[in-house]
């Protein structure tokens, strides 16, 4: 499966660009490092209680230390229970926070992005951005967070009261500090190498899956059961594979890193055994010493492990930030426009999708008249659909320019351009909401009343069936409107489209694929859409569109021919051919 490349950031500037988001809540943090920085406390105290507690309880048998001894063990994990649950939640908020902060600006910033963008992203590979990345940026600004500040405070803290105890025995644990800096360099290389392959492939999980989902019925009609079920096995296991290997690194890791402390250990019992050593220390010291060298090894073995979970939230992070560095639409255009009149004007056009780099338009010029409706025919291929969509700006022309109302498209903000503009399809897509809210999708909801959704509904034909609705207006239509038929879907997108009262409509192929009766009734409801507005028509089907105004014929990416249906007729020439083979197709059939 292919993947989008993207600049590489370095996981340093990653981590930084994540905490930068979290000292947003700096005084939490501090609060939350002080909690910590108490915890790590109390793991030196419990080491440091180990001394009067050998040599005064037990050696001595000092009544004092035996009668205070209880209550400060007591103590001391009472603190360290309520410093731990106040850091591990303050913590855990502030992570929250910034994951949902995170998503809710990745979210904005998908809503600014091109069309272009998402032709060349599938998105599976998006929606894994939004669940599985960002839940491992969650675990790297959470619990690694937890882990390094307050086991890196509690390491420092055992080995400041080793080398209090006996600095020469504490030296000895520095011997194997070199190697293990060593091995957790080359193993944090691997766990981001392969937590960067893991995320790609969570993203061919999701994708598959939604390509599956979306396409059920072609997949059951075509038996593609088998291939589907191939295909997805084989993406699952490379998950596996990756989830395996990632898992193999961690599982190796910690047991070397902790050979590597054993052999310190064992060096240090072996000294502290040596007869000179013996004779400086007490029993208390030798024990408090070795209990905290034991102390160290809960720290140290967690310290090692965070390091997978931090590498996968880098490796996580480097996906997101690589999409919050994505060029959003260029909208430098600064003139207001409230109601256009209508008039259009495109001028040298020419086109061509980065994808291909091939020209899908070249050098069309096509004035429309306010109120006018055009019809652009041609075979499939010719750029109809390509033309309609450089009027909302979802592709900008490689050359030429668009003139609305005499001013350049690029000189008005892109939300004012869009507000002109009405579009219904063959595809329509409705929101797994309300028909209510459906029909009001985009349309002004502080002026917008029921009465304007009821009027627009009628004037679509589409109160017919909602009335026969259990909810009426309030049914839910169900994941893309799959509870309701072609037509019905149809007829709200064309109430939406009536609701909105743009001053200009396009239509791309809006009555293909239905019944006779239900494209009767479309087509009364676009005639009632299309009153009044300035109008492009992109079909394939001749027979709606002899009554628009001009239609325009295209053929690889120009003009070849326009004029009324009789005059393209009466010409014989490509229109003429079309119209002659999809009736004498209709005749023959």
């Amino acid at each position: 499966m292919n993947h989008q490349v993207t600049p590489e950031l370095s996981g340093w500037v990653v981590y930084r660009r994540l905490l930068s988001h979290s000292l947003n809540y700096w005084p939490l943090l501090v609060l939350a490092v002080l909690a910590m920085l108490l915890v790590a406390l109390t793991e030196v105290g419990f080491a440091a209680l180990m001394r009067p507690l050998m040599d005064g309880s037990f050696v001595e048998r000092d009544p004092d230390v035996i009668r205070w001894m209880p209550l400060a063990i007591l103590g001391l994990f009472l603190v360290r229970g309520i410093a731990e649950f106040g850091s591990r939640y303050t913590l855990s908020w502030v992570g929250r926070k910034v994951i949902s902060e995170m998503r809710g600006t990745m979210f904005r910033h998908l809503l600014q992005m091109p069309v272009s963008f998402h032709d060349r992203n599938s998105a599976g590979q998006l929606i894994s951005r939004f669940t599985y990345n960002v839940e491992q940026v969650a675990g790297a600004a959470t619990d690694s967070i937890t882990i390094l500040v307050r086991d890196t405070l509690t390491v420092i803290g055992l080995l400041a009261w080793m080398f209090y105890l006996n600095w020469k025995l504490t030296l000895t644990v520095f011997i194997v500090a070199p190697v293990i800096g060593f091995l957790v360099d080359r193993i944090t290389r691997r766990f981001r190498k392969i937590s960067r392959r893991l995320q790609g492939s969570m993203g061919d999980v999701t994708h598959v899956t939604g390509e599956v989902m979306d396409g059920h019925r072609e997949v059951k009609i075509f038996g593609g059961e088998q291939r589907e079920r191939e295909r997805f096995e084989a993406i699952n296991e490379n998950n596996r594979r990756l989830h395996m290997k990632l898992i193999a690194t961690q599982a190796i890791n910690t047991p070397i890193i902790q050979f590597f402390v054993a052999i310190a250990l064992a060096v240090i019992v072996w000294m502290a055994s040596n007869p000179g050593v013996v004779e400086e220390i007490s029993v208390g010291t030798f024990v408090s010493f070795f209990t905290a060298m034991l102390l160290l090894l809960t720290p140290v073995k967690r310290l090692v492990d965070v390091n997978a979970t931090l590498q996968r939230g880098i490796a996580a992070g480097q996906n997101i930030f690589a999409l919050l560095d994505e060029q959003p639409e260029m909208d430098t255009g600064q003139r207001h426009l409230d109601r256009a009149k209508g008039a259009l004007r495109f001028v040298g056009i020419g086109f061509a999708y980065e994808t291909s780099g091939k020209p899908v338009l070249s050098n069309i010029d096509l004035d429309i008249q306010p109120g006018e409706s055009v019809a652009l025919v041609g075979r499939s291929g010719s750029g109809k659909t390509t033309l309609a969509s450089l009027l909302p700006r979802f592709y900008d022309p490689s050359h030429g320019e668009i003139f609305l109302d005499g001013e350049n498209i690029l000189d008005y903000r892109l939300a004012d351009l869009r507000r002109q503009i009405a579009y219904v399809s063959q595809h329509v897509t409705l929101f797994n909401d309300t028909i209510y809210n459906n029909i009001a999708y985009g349309a002004d909801s502080d002026v917008v009343q029921e009465q304007d959704v009821i009027a627009a509904a009628e004037a679509a034909y589409a109160m017919d069936f909602i009335r026969e609705l259990p909810d009426g207006l309030q049914t839910e239509v169900g994941d893309n409107g799959v509870l309701l038929s072609g037509g019905q879907r149809q007829r709200l997108a064309i109430a939406r489209a009536l609701l909105k009262d743009a001053p200009i409509l396009i239509l791309d192929e809006a009555t293909s694929a239905l019944d006779t009766e239900s494209e009767r009734y479309i087509q009364k409801a676009l005639n009632n859409l299309m009153r009044d507005r300035t109008t492009l028509v992109i079909a394939h089907r001749l027979s709606t569109v002899e009554g628009a105004d001009r239609i325009v014929v295209m053929q690889n990416g120009v003009i070849a021919e326009a004029g009324r249906h009789q005059e393209l007729l009466a010409h014989n020439g490509i229109y003429a051919h079309l119209h002659q083979l999809q009736f004498g197709e209709s005749e023959n059939a």
